[in-house]
């Protein structure tokens, strides 16, 4: 049987009171936002507060669970310093790079790996950036979220640690 799901758009519906939610109906968290919001109280199909279902990994989980070999986890950081991953995606213009790569520098940032794709008029790029002081991040992430003008570009920043977290599947 397929889950059903509730969304805030049903929650705004409702307006306010309860809801009475069945078994195995997943409330996405905007839904349980908007309900608390509005003072819609959900309540479980028993009568009792309601609970989010348990995620349905599919039928090869608990095999695979057993069967595959644990990730190792990332090497950890220089002392002191922090490594930091940018990915910025946009249209292309003359200066974005230098736009960008301007900003790492003026914020303490020396960029130690670059990769740069192109399609027609946009790209992709991802750099690699060592920063001396775990202090320098924030600065750093603030300046490059500001970048992009018009919207041409979006820069996103997190920690090497977190990148290499994601993508080592």
């Amino acid at each position: 049987m397929p889950r059903r799901f509730i969304t805030a758009e049903d929650i705004r519906r409702v307006g306010s009171g309860e809801l009475v939610v069945e078994s195995q109906t997943v409330v996405t968290p905007q839904a349980l936002d908007a309900a608390r919001s509005v003072g819609v109280v959900l309540k479980g199909a028993n009568g009792g507060t309601f609970e989010q279902p348990a995620p349905d990994r599919g039928p090869d989980a608990a095999r695979a669970e057993h069967s595959l070999p644990l990730m190792p986890e990332p090497e950890a950081d220089d002392a002191g310093g922090t490594g930091v991953m940018v990915v910025v995606v946009g249209r292309n213009r003359t200066g974005v790079l230098a736009e960008i790569t301007s900003a790492i520098a003026q914020n303490g940032g020396n960029v130690r790996d670059i990769s740069q794709r192109s399609v027609e008029d946009y790209f992709h790029l991802v750099l690699t950036v060592s920063l001396e002081h775990q202090g320098q991040f924030k600065p750093l992430k603030e300046a490059l979220d500001c970048l992009g003008g018009d919207q041409d570009f979006v820069a996103r920043v997190m920690h090497e640690r977190v990148f290499r977290y994601m993508h080592r599947v």
